[in-house]
């Protein structure tokens, strides 16, 4: 396979809202690039892209798919995420280890709320972005309302670079204000023949308008044209798409253009952009890693010849085999060749290298810097980690991933069910780094935490169609705690005989309430030569474990403090088990009798709102009894810091979302036992 330079190479993401049309517009470039010999539609199950049965049902994307389509003399390495907020994560590592991004936005309900979030994902690693606005041809669609909210929302400063030939059931093309010229579409020939004319007459006055303020921006940006601008000589297409390269690749600019992915308009122009404007790998700053013995700084230019840097960004099982998505940022990758897991401290050996569409894949012997190709063979190695070489180890930053703030409790139907559940479970978190898996060890159950209802539902219905794996789901108990309010005393004396022997006890003692979180204490108030060491210890042992059920609904009891004031020893008839008896019935009476009450797990939770919603968050945080420790305002948010007891958060993400429009998100973890 002939090599492509590094500087025809353009690794980019489809970012959006769910539902703008970001497979539809990928499923588009794969067909107008020959990836693909067939439009695959989303709402027919028959996406390229879509190719799990979860997400040909549901007519959404969960998992972010990669794929490599060349246009003119430009590979393009591209990656269609997810835009529901319960796989967040996709998009996060997708844009971790992206060049380039194209955000697609429905010009009819314009910037939607996860718009804003993958865009502020794009923005924290410091992606240059195009912005496509799609559904032109739908009824209520604003181009210009559009842009607009792009301004306003995600403090962005786009540039537009294209104007529709009408909008709604008028759409027919568009307007290109570089090469000042009407593009249009033939319906026919789906789209792949389209012709060039003059501009018509009636928006000669808005053309001429928004032609001279994309001059006026760019050269804002840009000192090379700039100069042209104030000497007023002519600018031509060509130093017009240079000085918008550069003021997008230094994220000042963000290139606007539209269409309707749908009726196959827009598409051409989009991929000219794509090669056109955003950055290839040699057109960004080398990546940075640390050097894991000795901390320093360390470079990875995107060059073959350099020492071999790669990320792991992803780790998904196909066909039973686990496959790692690997971005190669220097030196080059070999299949069969050892490389050194930085992360781990050990080796692995690649056995085979991959290049990607979708599910299906093609082998490769190399990759060099600026690839993105699937990796099987790496037996240890998981999301986040780095390969390189033993002579020059680095560690590049890890992807960073999200606390899960819903979970459920599964368990197997059957006993076959049983043996497959935790190796089923096991895959799913190596895959997924926002999937936990924990038992409970107080009642016994398998608890699996995820990002939301839809998350779960998935992984539920994935280890069905997948591993043939049955599981009952279920809400997990909520575990609480009891404690006492007051200090009591009790005696108990144990006197029976067991296996032909009398044993006898008398043990008097005292609890008393502690802190909270302080835990159990156990002291004694008698005399130290009272009691030989073994008998102190037995009377301990069963006042302790006697708190392990507490007197009002049998959870373990805490914060009590433990005090030995008596005990009454009887020749050879006292013995061990005697004095772990009695000392556990004393106990439980003295519990009993010192105002036990329960206590509840309470969450620390950080609640992420815009502005505008702040007072309906707060007003439901309090009908949880929830505790408002501080409200911060940070990049345009609101951060709620409360406190509320873990029965009242079940739902709550979606409770969260449907009162903010799907905008705001949260993050909890225990605190202590308390009252609620």
């Amino acid at each position: 396979m002939k090599k492509t330079k590094i500087t025809a190479v353009r690794n980019i993401g489809i970012i959006a809202h769910i539902d703008a049309g970001k497979t539809t517009v990928t499923e588009r470039i794969l067909f107008y690039s020959g990836r693909s010999h067939k439009l695959g539609e989303v709402h027919d199950g028959e996406a390229v892209m879509d190719w799990m049965p979860d997400e040909q049902e549901r007519g959404i994307t969960i998992t972010s798919a990669v794929t490599t389509c060349p246009w003119k003399d430009i590979e393009i390495h591209l990656i269609d995420t997810p835009g529901h907020v319960d796989f967040t994560i996709e998009v996060e590592r997708s844009l971790r280890v992206l060049d380039g991004a194209v955000g697609v936005f429905s010009a009819v309900e314009g910037v939607e709320p996860q718009s804003e979030t993958v865009w502020r994902q794009a923005d924290k690693y410091h992606v240059p972005k195009i912005a496509f606005l799609n559904k032109m041809d739908r009824i209520g669609a604003d181009f210009y309302g559009t842009v607009a909210m792009m301004r306003a929302k995600l403090n962005a400063n786009p540039l537009v670079l294209q104007l529709p030939l009408g909008m709604g059931e008028d759409f027919q093309g568009v307007i290109d204000l570089i090469r000042m010229q009407q593009i249009r579409w033939d319906d026919a020939s789906l789209g792949t023949v389209f012709t060039t004319g003059d501009i018509p007459a009636t928006m000669a006055d808005r053309v001429a308008e928004y032609r001279d303020t994309l001059i006026e921006t760019v050269a804002g940006e840009d000192d090379e044209l700039m100069e042209a601008y104030v000497s007023e000589a002519p600018i031509d297409a060509g130093q017009l798409v240079a000085a918008i390269r550069r003021a997008t690749i230094r994220l000042k600019l963000v290139p606007v253009l539209c269409g309707a992915a749908l009726r196959n308009k827009g598409i051409q122009p989009l991929l000219d952009a794509v090669a056109h404007f955003l950055p290839s790998p040699a057109d960004i700053p080398p990546a940075k890693g640390v050097h894991p013995q000795t901390g320093e700084i360390t470079e990875c230019p995107p060059r073959d010849a350099s020492p071999l840097a790669a990320l792991i960004f992803k780790v998904s099982m196909m066909e039973g085999r686990k496959l790692c998505f690997v971005r190669v940022y220097s030196g080059r990758l070999q299949a069969g060749s050892e490389v050194y897991n930085s992360t781990l401290k050990r080796k692995e050996k690649p056995a085979r290298l991959l290049r990607m569409h979708a599910n299906k894949r093609d082998r490769i012997e190399e990759a060099g810097a600026g690839s993105i190709v699937g990796v099987v063979g790496l037996k240890d190695s998981s999301t986040g980690d780095t390969l390189c070489t033993p002579e020059h180890p680095v560690l590049l930053e890890k992807i960073e991933t999200y606390e899960p703030v819903i979970s459920i409790a599964v368990e197997p139907k059957t006993h076959s069910d049983q043996e497959r559940m935790d190796e089923v479970l096991e895959k799913f978190t190596a895959e997924d780094p926002t999937l936990r898996v924990r038992r409970d060890e107080d009642t016994g159950q398998t608890i699996l935490s995820g990002m939301g209802e839809l998350h779960l539902d998935i992984i539920i219905s994935r280890m069905q169609r997948e591993f043939n794996t049955s599981v009952n789901v279920g809400k997990p108990q909520v575990m609480y705690r009891e404690t006492i309010a007051a200090r009591a005393e009790a005696t108990a004396v144990f006197d029976r005989e067991i296996a032909g022997q009398r044993q006898s006890a008398e043990v008097a003692l005292s609890v008393a309430p502690l802190a909270r979180g302080a835990g159990v204490t156990f002291g004694s108030a008698m005399p130290v030569d009272a009691l030989p060491a073994p008998l102190l210890e037995a009377i301990r042992k069963g006042a302790v474990e006697s708190l392990g059920s507490g007197p009002l609904s049998g959870y373990p009891a805490v914060d009590v403090g433990i005090t030995l004031t008596a005990a009454r020893l009887k020749d050879t008839l006292s013995t061990e088990l005697a004095f772990t008896v009695a000392a556990s019935m004393a106990c439980k009476e003295a519990l009993a009798r010192a105002n036990p009450f329960m206590l509840e797990p309470i969450m620390a939770a950080e609640v992420l709102v815009p502005d505008a919603f702040l007072g309906d968050v707060i007003g439901d945080l309090n009908s949880r009894n929830g505790k408002i420790e501080s409200v911060e305002h940070k990049l345009g948010v609101q951060v709620i810091a409360v406190e509320v007891p873990l029965s009242r958060m079940f739902g709550y993400s979606t409770a969260l979302r449907s009162a903010t429009q799907g905008r705001g998100t949260f993050s909890m973890h225990f605190a202590r036992f308390d009252r609620s």
